[in-house]
């Protein structure tokens, strides 16, 4: 029964692993998110804060579009993910946005 387990934890492990490693190849994949733009702490850095469908926030540190006259609305954004210092925030480098509300909930 102990081996049969061992088998168990490996192939979860295993599983894990390559679970993983998809989502790395992937991390260069344009992807959509929305929520309520904010300021970030440096000028010219934004979050996206009360994402949709969870898996935020998203520091957004670089955007080919202005999104300073957003900050408050409900946008979404269209981008890549960046390499970043924060395991706990998914950073994007913003290349579209569309504005969807003039405010947040």
């Amino acid at each position: 029964m102990k081996s049969f387990r061992r088998q168990i934890s490996w192939g979860l492990v295993a599983l894990c692993a390559q679970f993983g490693a998809l989502q790395f190849a992937l991390a260069d994949e344009p992807h959509s998110m929305t929520g309520c733009l904010a300021a970030g702490a440096a000028e010219g850095t934004y979050m996206l804060e009360n994402v949709e469908g969870g898996g935020g926030p998203v520091a957004i540190p670089k955007s080919a579009v202005d999104l300073a006259g957003h900050v408050g609305h409900k946008i979404e954004i269209t981008g890549t993910t960046l390499a970043g210092t924060d395991p706990e925030t998914h950073t994007m480098e913003v290349t579209a946005m569309k504005h969807l509300a003039g405010s947040c909930p």
